[in-house]
């Protein structure tokens, strides 16, 4: 081989080694480990669609299962312990990214690692909770989706009192352990509270049977109704909170679709399915090298309201016309 042909080879090999390399590293199989919001997809088809959802994104995005990346979804159900116990045992496993459907999961995951970057979506006040810096400039190792602003507590008094017009009483239903946000909720029912001629308590509950006790005490009396806040225990622990509503007649308005879907007389808020979707890009443009501090956290773009026709027939209610008109879906 003459020398000048030989110094072209190796130069050109030499020019092709970082691509190569980089080539190697755009193939390598990816690790997204994930926090889901539901109680789980056999089960509760609201996080069947969350999921479903998601998946279905990020195949478009160019991520298969299997092919380029690896995703293990698991399912807390609004128990801490557990939400703890999987966040140590995901940052074990020194994923690429991690994704988290609600506010504690975020705190467990935030909690074992400031390095590993994280997706969030269906958050409430992520800035107030301490989780990011802002909206505009996350910082950190965490961005994504808000699902509530406090606002939108007034907004579900205003449609619980078009509903129910005798609810004279409201009791506001959470969890202060998973819903850490409340307060300002409470701050903005109470001030809107008289312009609806109804006083409003907070329902602080952390378990099964404290959440019984507090509506058996709401429907001592006539006049009472129930604002459940967005929260992982109430929405995990949905069905029996709907039984007893439905058990004690008391009129409940909630933020989730898949309440209102389980029986839930009326729900109110963002589209759930539709942020897990939007997650979905930014878990694609963080495996493809941006960084979640310089990912703005983004609002909703769609609100849901759902009425369920069947449940105000049993509670003995006319749904006013102005209701029916602003519902995106009636369950007959």
């Amino acid at each position: 081989m003459r020398r000048r042909e030989f110094i072209t080879l190796i130069g050109g090999a030499a020019a092709a080694w970082p691509l190569a390399a980089r080539a190697q590293r755009g193939d390598r199989v990816r690790l997204l480990v994930a926090m889901m919001g539901g109680r789980n997809a056999d089960t509760d088809l609201e996080g069947r669609a969350w999921l479903a959802a998601f998946r279905q994104a990020l195949q478009e995005l160019g991520w298969v299962e299997g092919r380029n990346f690896r995703a293990d979804y698991r399912w807390p159900s609004g128990d801490l312990d557990r939400m703890r116990a999987i966040a140590k045992e995901f940052v074990d496993l020194k994923p690429d990214v991690m994704f988290a459907g609600n506010t504690p999961s975020v705190e467990a995951l935030l909690r074992e690692s400031r390095t590993i970057p994280i997706v969030f979506a269906n958050l409430a006040d992520p800035v107030g909770t301490g989780l990011i810096e802002s909206l505009a400039r996350p910082g950190g190792n965490a961005t994504g989706f808000v699902g509530y602003e406090y606002s939108l507590a007034g907004k579900w008094l205003e449609m619980l009192k078009e509903i129910a017009p005798a609810a004279t009483r409201v009791a506001i239903l959470f969890n202060p352990e998973t819903a850490p946000f409340a307060q300002h909720y409470l701050s903005f029912i109470e001030t809107s509270a008289p312009a609806f001629g109804v006083t409003a308590n907070a329902a602080s509950v952390r378990s099964i049977s404290e959440m019984e006790a507090a509506i058996e005490a709401q429907a001592r009396a006539p006049g009472g109704g129930l604002v459940v806040l967005p929260d992982t225990f109430t929405f995990s622990n949905r069905a029996l909170l709907i039984a007893l509503a439905a058990r004690h007649r008391l009129p409940a308005i909630y933020a989730t679709r898949g309440q209102a879907i389980d029986g839930g007389l009326l729900s109110y808020g963002p589209d759930i399915v539709d942020l897990y979707r939007r997650a979905a890009a930014y878990v694609d443009r963080i495996l493809r090298g941006e960084k979640p501090a310089d990912l703005p956290v983004q609002n909703p773009n769609k609100y849901v309201l759902m009425v369920n026709l069947k449940t105000a027939k049993a509670l003995g209610l006319t749904i006013p016309d102005k209701v029916m008109a602003l519902a995106d879906e009636v369950i007959e």
